[in-house]
């Protein structure tokens, strides 16, 4: 049951430029039903911590500061294969690289500036969803 959901993330890129709409309207039009939705700004602290994995990379910093400088739409989502579907529709984290008609092709401005996050695993989908909407017993059933 658990790769029927996966966590995403509208960046502050995406909603500046007033394409947090037209983003969800892809979303939903591709199948996926939204379970959990909200905005939300990121502390420096909480950034830090959400992308701990990365925090020996060089863009570390760029990362933390890019994604706090304003509000982020964050979501679990539903269908089935959910994280191999949704990664489809995302496109490559590089909008030069991603294919035509994805989230990122149509809406990211760079590789740093890309619009929008996708959970990379199941696993990873769980804990993101976790970060961003507690420790419930709906994530846990998964």
């Amino acid at each position: 049951m658990k790769n029927n959901f996966t966590f995403t993330m509208i960046k502050p890129d995406a909603i500046e430029d007033g394409y947090m709409g037209l983003i969800i309207d892809k979303i939903i039009n591709s199948g996926f039903r939204f379970k959990f939705l909200k905005m939300t700004t990121l502390s420096i602290d909480d950034a830090k911590k959400f992308y701990q994995i990365h925090k020996e990379r060089p863009f570390f910093n760029e990362l933390v500061s890019f994604i706090t400088r304003g509000p982020i739409l964050v979501a679990v989502i539903e269908k089935k294969n959910a994280v191999n579907e949704f990664r489809k529709l995302i496109g490559s984290t590089n909008p030069l690289n991603a294919d035509k008609g994805t989230i990122r092709k149509l809406y990211a401005k760079s590789l740093g500036e890309n619009a929008i996050h996708g959970s990379d695993s199941d696993d990873n989908a769980i804990v993101e969803s976790k970060f961003h909407f507690g420790d419930s017993d709906f994530f846990n059933g998964l």
